[in-house]
């Protein structure tokens, strides 16, 4: 773009786009006046830079007109997409929209849930239970059959005598059997998987502590 090009934008276009874009352009989501002005002013630049490169004159008020009903129709500087869902474009042809996950819910009682709480699962990760399944099998993978039918029995509920008897042997060797289970596990997984398995995600942390805040400041009011 050419020094006075640069002017005639700065001079001619911005002041135009400053008393019009504010009033005739909606923001869609999450923008605001400030943004779409910063925007329009994109646009506009990237118009004047196509016509002086085409060698085409055209007027501030052609620009700004323009600039005006591109931006009322959805386009913006950084794209066009209305494919995107999150697309301006879209969301002004109705094919979809955006709520915000801090939006209220409903609730139960004295809780009220947000859109975020209704989404989030109180599982742990499904990524990080493939991982530890893939892990378990290939523990399993080394142990011997007597230790691998301890391991299912003890999994299923039974206790050190029950299983003693399942395998015709003294319960203290069951217990033998326990500890070097638990060696073997230390050995292969490393002495944090007992922290792992029982430390809860980040993400439900956050959750419990707003759910917390939420709950305290009900009792304060009472």
């Amino acid at each position: 773009m050419s020094p006075m090009t640069a002017w005639i934008l700065q001079e001619e276009v911005v002041p135009r786009l400053q008393t019009t874009i504010p009033y005739q352009v909606h923001s869609i989501g999450s923008e605001d006046p400030e943004e779409l002005l910063q925007d329009s002013i994109c646009f506009a630049a990237h118009l004047m830079d196509n016509a002086e490169k085409a060698n085409r004159t055209v007027t501030a008020g052609n620009i700004s007109y323009f600039t005006g009903l591109h931006m009322k129709s959805g386009r913006r500087s950084y794209g066009s997409s209305m494919a995107d869902a999150l697309g301006v474009g879209a969301q002004l042809n109705g094919r979809t929209t955006t709520t915000s996950l801090d939006e209220p819910a409903g609730g139960e009682g004295e809780e009220e849930f947000l859109v975020g709480d209704v989404l989030s699962l109180d599982d742990e990760d499904p990524g990080q239970k493939a991982m530890r399944k893939l892990d378990w099998e290939a523990f399993l993978s080394g142990l011997s059959s007597r230790e691998k039918g301890v391991v299912e029995l003890l999994l299923s509920g039974h206790n050190a005598s029950q299983i003693a008897r399942e395998f015709k042997v003294d319960p203290s060797t069951i217990k033998y059997f326990k500890n070097r289970l638990a060696e073997k596990i230390l050995a292969f997984m490393g002495p944090d998987i007992l922290r792992e398995v029982v430390r809860r995600p980040g993400w439900k942390n956050d959750l419990v502590c707003e759910r917390e805040r939420l709950a305290c400041k009900y009792l304060r009011r009472n």
